[in-house]
């Protein structure tokens, strides 16, 4: 089913959703907000799921011989529940440490990004970005922090505004080495 297609399905379920819930579809307001909401979920939040939106990686070699650990951190994560479809929010902390080969640094936020953009739990999508990334440098020391704020916690369910969640993804000598680990987590503010 192409893009198009099935924006006209979930529109058309949505509508049915809202006319269930009471809502006045003849409301000016509320006439346009299944094919917002189709077009939002296909285009934007959900977009992950499509793999022709998988980020093009520029990939270059090494020839400073940078031997230490690059970090990324601070990368805004925004998410959706699948339990609840309701939204993750929080940053993300990337490391590596080269073996040979680097990454263009915008393309570790859109890898995140990537990732992000899908029903998900905040356990997997942590190791998916450090799978991608040691998949694609071709280096096994790689590491993945991410501290999010779950909605289906904050204002549903128990309601707890203050607390977050944080998922750790440590391979290679950041999982092996203490000292590394120490300090990547340093370095992140963790």
């Amino acid at each position: 089913m192409n893009d198009e297609e099935k924006i006209e399905k979930i529109e058309n379920h949505f509508f049915q959703i809202m006319k269930i819930l009471g809502l006045d579809m003849n409301d000016d307001s509320l006439r346009q907000t299944p094919k917002r909401v189709a077009k939002m979920f296909i285009q934007e939040i959900f977009s992950g799921l499509n793999l022709k939106n998988i980020p093009r990686s520029s990939i270059f070699e090494n020839k400073y011989k940078y031997n230490q650990m690059l970090i990324e951190k601070n990368i805004t994560v925004y998410s959706t529940c699948e339990h609840h479809f309701l939204p993750i929010v929080g940053k993300a902390h990337v490391g590596y440490i080269s073996n040979g080969k680097v990454v263009g640094l915008s393309k570790i936020n859109r890898i995140v990004n990537f990732y992000a953009k899908r029903p998900q739990v905040q356990e997997r999508l942590t190791i998916q970005i450090v799978n991608y990334l040691k998949k694609m440098l071709e280096t096994k020391d790689v590491a993945c922090v991410i501290k999010a704020k779950h909605l289906c916690v904050n204002s549903r369910g128990i309601q707890d505004t203050e607390s977050s969640t944080i998922t750790t993804e440590f391979l290679g000598s950041f999982k092996k080495d203490i000292e590394i680990r120490k300090e990547f987590l340093r370095h992140i503010g963790i």
